[in-house]
């Protein structure tokens, strides 16, 4: 399997329990705004520490810390740069009020991402016995995305259907009723 696939498989994890606690939330367009401000400062530490990471290697330095192979600069700048782009696209259609599923799922990635970064650098330096690409800023970022899941959880959960006489609430399945479109 190819280092790229396996050196990003905690992301790809990470991506699915967002998406399992987002869609588990049911999110509204109106409760997603007030993760907006958060979320942009998460975006704008994530930039500085994809920066930080491409100039001190990273995309060399990781795999090889997993025993695998060293990924392209290219990879590195593409895959970073996607993820950038849409993490920003799911702020603004928070903002916008748009899309709520996927701009819920994005921003709980985002902080559960930021977050996973302010644990793993840290690990990763102790491992190295030194500085390990990403150290500096890291703190910040992880730091940034606790203050990111802390407004995405302060989201009341939409409410749900009263469960129908005779059946028991752990056996109803929650509605798809009163959610817009998105």
């Amino acid at each position: 399997m190819p280092s790229e696939v396996l050196g990003t498989a905690s992301l790809w994890v990470a991506l699915a329990a967002a998406a399992a606690i987002a869609l588990a939330r049911r999110p509204q367009a109106a409760q997603l705004k007030h993760a907006v401000g958060p979320a942009l400062i998460v975006l704008a530490l994530q930039a500085l520490h994809f920066s930080e990471e491409l100039t001190t290697a990273f995309y060399q330095r990781f795999p090889e810390r997993l025993g695998l192979a060293p990924w392209s600069v290219e990879f590195f700048v593409v895959f970073n740069l996607i993820w950038l782009a849409l993490w920003l696209l799911a702020v603004w259609l928070a903002r916008a009020g748009r899309a709520p599923a996927y701009a819920a799922i994005m921003l709980w990635f985002l902080g559960i991402a930021a977050i996973g970064n302010g644990i793993a650098h840290p690990i990763l330096a102790v491992l190295a016995r030194g500085y390990f690409p990403g150290l500096i800023t890291s703190p910040f970022l992880g730091l940034a995305g606790l203050f990111l899941v802390r407004a995405l959880l302060s989201a009341r959960v939409a409410s749900r259907k009263p469960t129908p006489p005779g059946i028991s609430a752990s056996l109803a399945l929650p509605t798809l009723e009163g959610r817009g479109p998105g």
